[in-house]
């Protein structure tokens, strides 16, 4: 697969994604939750997490109005943190986070080429914010706190 086809499949997962999330929409019920808003472009992001007994996430869900980057983001974030424990959400997020600001994966795993299609942000700087503002609110909700933004 050449670079032009790899790319071309890329945005296509975003648009799909973007366009079609599958992970949208407020629970009846969540035991935590946090709301991030970049005022540069209009992103907003509610992110709704519950816990399983021995405190995995299940069903994340979230609510955004937004470019498709992050709403895509926001949908992927959700399938990817699925299942896991909360301070594995954490590495992910950070692991997500530098991809996103570089375009480079140092290890990647199952989890991370899920994510790719989101690593051409780092070629505009402006993207990355979009990209990550719902996992700043992820980290937002799994610390307890209300509020994140897009830093």
């Amino acid at each position: 697969m050449s670079l032009d086809d790899l790319r071309d499949l890329y945005q296509e997962v975003i648009l799909q994604h973007g366009r079609h999330p599958s992970h949208a929409g407020k629970p009846a019920t969540y035991a935590a939750t946090a709301k991030g808003d970049n005022p540069m472009c209009g992103d907003r992001v509610q992110v709704f997490l519950s816990y399983d007994p021995a405190g995995r996430i299940v069903d994340p869900r979230f609510d955004a109005r937004g470019c498709a980057i992050s709403i895509a983001s926001a949908d992927l974030m959700a399938e990817a943190v699925a299942g896991l424990a909360p301070d594995e959400a954490r590495r992910v997020f950070v692991r997500f986070r530098d991809m996103a600001r570089t375009g480079e994966c140092a290890d990647p795993d199952e989890t991370m080429e899920l994510l790719r299609p989101l690593a051409g942000v780092h070629q505009y700087p402006s993207r990355v914010k979009c990209a990550t503002l719902p996992w700043h609110a992820l980290m937002a909700a799994l610390e307890g706190e209300g509020q994140a933004t897009s830093e």
